[in-house]
């Protein structure tokens, strides 16, 4: 007796207008991804979340700019494969077809980003996907001459923000979320000297900075930041009261529970709430997400699981975590800003922006890791954190003319703060207590 043959079916949710590919259409993209080859995959540039399917083989590849989860669930006729951006539209899927008795949260899975993933419907059981890099790690192929690692990597920055300008109209005007920090700093100047240099007017620029309830640090921050460039006529406060910072909204928007993350997703959240109250139909929103973890710019004391070795001598260590072939890889969210950069996307999208992290492209990222860490910091925690001001700075000002100022690095959740006390009342010390939400909310 034959046995019926296997349907193995695909139901792709992700919107192909959310990828921002900056050098060739959609349909090259997704051909590139369906040629199985890492190398093609590479060549494409800017933020995207790609999948390609053909017969039983289904290849999907990702930037860190966009998230991207499946889910295999099981059918008496053959396999169905769902793939997505967020765990509720998968939920929502596998409800309509009488399937979400499968369903948990836990069992999706993140495509880690700068891989290209094969997975194969071939029945029960299913094999896992096959993950091959399509960004590699050129470690330091930079000098050790700081004015040419700054250049470098300014450069690359401002290519990507070059050809992001070129991708969308000329007249609708552009959002910088800004604190004033090295990151959003840079990529302010960065976009407003490269609008001149196309002849188009600066005037369509916005930098953003949320205050909470009274002038938050931030703020302060970005006020004297723009005047010491004689650009403060481009700034524009978004004050927003403490009741907008909503834990539990929050979780469900970015559907995680890492601490740092919700925080910073809280009030990029109540950034952009403020920003679409104020101007109804705005749709671009710039942000300096990934430059942190291109120059490894996190205070290593704060977390006991690293040392500077650690952090120096693993690539992209802060991008993909410890890597998808550890232990400790996570395959429900993957690692490192892999996992987190749904903290600066999924507010954004949940209000209706269409967000762009240039910082966080494989052609910056690439530059970024070609920086000879060991021989600039010879193992210094102090000489690691000076860096990455130092760097930014310099390239800065070779490539646009203009002196950028440098402050402290402060974290964003709080600096929108103005009582440097308050940030307790918004925020559990419990990491426990973001998961008991995140149990609450998303069905964990």
């Amino acid at each position: 007796m034959n046995r019926p043959a296997l349907v193995e079916r695909m139901v792709d949710l992700l919107d192909p207008q959310a990828n921002q590919i900056l050098n060739m259409t959609v349909a090259e993209a997704i051909e590139r991804v369906g040629s199985g080859d890492p190398q093609r995959v590479r060549e494409i540039d800017g933020q995207f979340a790609l999948v390609h399917k053909q017969g039983t083989v289904i290849r999907m590849a990702r930037s860190i700019g966009r998230p991207m989860r499946f889910f295999l669930a099981k059918k008496a006729d053959g396999p169905l494969l769902v793939i997505a951006e967020r765990i509720d539209q998968i939920r929502r899927l596998l409800e309509q077809e009488g399937l979400d008795d499968q369903f948990h949260p836990s069992y999706t899975r993140m495509v880690p980003a700068h891989h290209l993933s094969e997975l194969r419907l071939v029945g029960c059981p299913d094999p896992n996907p096959k993950h091959t890099r399509f960004l590699e790690s050129r470690r330091d192929v930079l000098s050790t001459d700081l004015d040419e690692i700054g250049r470098a990597y300014i450069e690359a920055l401002a290519n990507e923000i070059d050809r992001w300008l070129d991708s969308i109209d000329a007249k609708e005007p552009i959002g910088v979320m800004f604190s004033g920090g090295v990151d959003s700093g840079a990529l302010f100047l960065t976009t407003y000297d490269r609008l001149l240099k196309r002849g188009q007017s600066p005037a369509r620029l916005k930098a953003f900075t949320l205050s909470i309830d009274a002038e938050g640090r931030d703020l302060e921050q970005a006020r004297e930041f723009l005047h010491a460039v004689d650009l403060e006529f481009f700034l524009e406060s978004i004050e927003m009261p403490r009741e907008a910072i909503d834990l539990a909204e929050t979780i469900r928007i970015i559907e995680d529970y890492k601490p740092l993350d919700v925080q910073a997703a809280a009030m990029g959240l109540a950034l952009c709430k403020g920003i679409r109250a104020r101007y109804p139909d705005w749709r671009w929103l710039l942000d300096g997400d990934g430059g942190d973890e291109n120059l490894r710019d996190y205070p290593i004391e704060e977390n006991t699981e690293l040392t500077i070795r650690s952090v120096l001598n693993n690539p992209f260590f802060y991008h993909e975590g410890w890597g998808v072939d550890a232990v400790k890889h996570s395959l429900t969210y993957t690692g490192g800003q892999s996992r987190g950069h749904v903290r600066t996307y999924a507010p954004a999208a949940a209000c209706g922006f269409r967000g762009f992290s240039p910082f966080a492209t494989p052609n910056v990222i690439d530059v970024a890791e070609g920086i000879p860490f060991h021989a600039l910091t010879e193992w210094s925690h102090e000489r690691l954190y000076a860096l990455k001001g130092e760097v930014v700075r310099r390239g800065v000002e070779q490539v646009t003319g203009i002196t950028m100022p440098v402050y402290e690095k402060r974290r964003f959740q709080r600096g929108a703060l103005s009582d440097p006390n308050g940030f307790e009342s918004l925020f559990p010390a419990d990491q426990r207590a973001y998961r008991r939400i995140f149990q609450q909310v998303c069905g964990a």
